[in-house]
């Protein structure tokens, strides 16, 4: 229950960075990655009896996805990031009062966002600080605990109570301690394979591309070694060369696709201009499969509008989920009122936020209207970051989840030879390990879980073998 939750100061917050560098070039929107940092995070905390604990977090510096304005650089979009965790580490660590995890989230939640804004940061790029600062203090406490995060939440340790601090007025009446007790018992998850617009469909189609380092450069080569029956289609915006390239996929994906969703990564400047492309995806005869087969399309409008629209008229014909516009935790109650009925879970939003809006989806299907959420990615890197979200979704109980990093990343290439070998000794069915080369495994489409488990927001200790020093100074 949240009243026995632990109480703690948050004493130290340090960041480090890893540069990464893309196997293949990844474009969502208007932007193609071909390399990027990946953010570390240490939070120390102080207990009330005095004694401390360490906990750690990790997740990708993606540009052009939290803040498009085009006129940024990539460099300016890193710089924003940074920010945000420097505005975050402020605020956690100047708190007077020993705080359960949920309250040193919820009573700075506005003030961080205000601040970023003072900043000229959109809330979608000030949530990014605390979301990593969420996930580090949690592992310290599951730590100290002794126990997985899926335990934590049983347990909530984390003492969440939405009456505290009235961030979700909507879900006054739902019991979320009953909620986080329901048994949650996934022991795999499908990797929904992402089919980035720079992808190349088939092995015929690499040229130049092909990083000839073993593994598959193509859509056609990932099906053969990962055995994917979940798929993420991207779309440009561009409704004539979407669906010329959506029939090409077809011709790939059709014998193999269970289910499908398309990302419409804000392409689309208005509910007119999406519904154009909708009318001519539904009725492409050569669609008719991949079509019967896709279960929601996810921002397909510009955030500046998205949740200004009301769009039942396009959402009764095909579900719409929400990404970039869940900027906020009143965001997917925005979005329902206009015709939303889903929401994305992304471990660089917040996992609060996830917990949040699955209570909603919880409370509405009670209620019977069909409210969903799904888990997203952000090119996800093998290691911490990824066995958190791991185990975020596990928790959700959620039968799918977005998975790229290990498609556009050489898995943990960037990592040093001594962490790569902790990383697969403590999580050994989740990792192919050869060669001193550990990447995500991948069987028949599925992820095994069981390292979801470990103790500690997924970490299992493996902090302690993190070659911290080897990073980018700290800052």
């Amino acid at each position: 229950m949240a009243h026995a939750a632990p109480r703690f100061h948050v004493d130290h917050i340090v960041f480090t960075e890893r540069d990464v560098a893309l196997r293949l070039p990844f474009r969502f929107g208007a932007v193609t990655v071909t390399a990027c940092p990946q953010v570390y995070v240490r939070a120390r905390i102080r207990f009330e009896d005095g004694r401390t604990s360490e906990g750690c977090a990790a997740e990708m510096m993606i540009p052009k996805w939290f803040d498009k304005n085009p006129a940024l650089s990539n460099a300016q979009n890193f710089e924003q990031l940074r920010q945000a965790l420097r505005n975050a580490r402020e605020a956690y660590t100047t708190s007077g009062a020993a705080q359960c995890a949920w309250d040193h989230f919820a009573e700075h939640y506005e003030d961080v966002l205000a601040m970023g804004l003072r900043q000229g940061l959109l809330p979608l790029v000030a949530s990014y600080g605390p979301a990593l600062i969420d996930r580090a203090v949690l592992d310290a406490v599951c730590l100290h605990l002794g126990c997985s995060f899926g335990d934590a939440m049983a347990r909530n340790v984390a003492g969440i109570d939405l009456a505290r601090h009235d961030l979700a007025p909507d879900l006054s009446g739902f019991d979320l301690d009953a909620f986080l007790a329901l048994p949650r018992g996934r022991t795999s998850i499908a990797a929904r394979h992402t089919v980035g617009l720079a992808d190349a469909i088939r092995e015929a189609d690499l040229g130049d591309v092909d990083p000839h380092d073993g593994l598959p450069a193509s859509l056609e080569g990932a099906i053969a070694r990962y055995g994917h029956r979940h798929f993420k289609l991207k779309l440009s915006g561009d409704t004539r060369a979407d669906i010329d390239r959506l029939a090409r996929i077809a011709e790939v994906i059709d014998p193999h696709a269970e289910l499908i969703t398309l990302d419409g990564n804000e392409q689309y400047a208005d509910v007119a201009d999406f519904s154009q492309f909708l009318d001519a995806f539904l009725a492409a005869p050569q669609l008719r499969a991949l079509a019967a087969k896709t279960v929601f399309i996810e921002q397909p409008i510009r955030r500046a509008h998205a949740l200004e629209r009301d769009v039942r008229s396009v959402a009764a014909r095909m579900p719409l989920l929400i990404d970039e516009s869940d900027a906020t935790l009143d965001s997917f109650m925005q979005a329902r009122a206009l015709g939303y009925t889903g929401v994305s879970s992304k471990s660089c939003k917040g996992f609060y936020k996830s917990i949040v809006n699955a209570a909603r989806c919880a409370q509405a299907r009670a209620r019977g209207e069909p409210l969903f959420l799904s888990g997203e990615d952000l090119t996800m890197q093998a290691g911490v970051g990824l066995q958190q979200d791991l185990a975020l979704v596990a928790w959700l109980g959620l039968d799918h989840v977005e998975r790229n990093g290990h498609h556009y990343v050489d898995g943990m290439a960037a990592l040093p030879v001594g962490e790569r070998r902790a990383f697969a000794a403590l999580h050994p069915t989740l990792y192919a390990h050869s060669d001193e080369a550990v990447r995500l495994r991948i069987v028949d489409g599925q992820i095994d879980l069981s390292s979801s488990n470990a103790i500690g927001f997924a970490t299992g200790r493996v902090g302690a073998a993190i070659q911290w020093d080897a990073m980018g100074a700290a800052y």
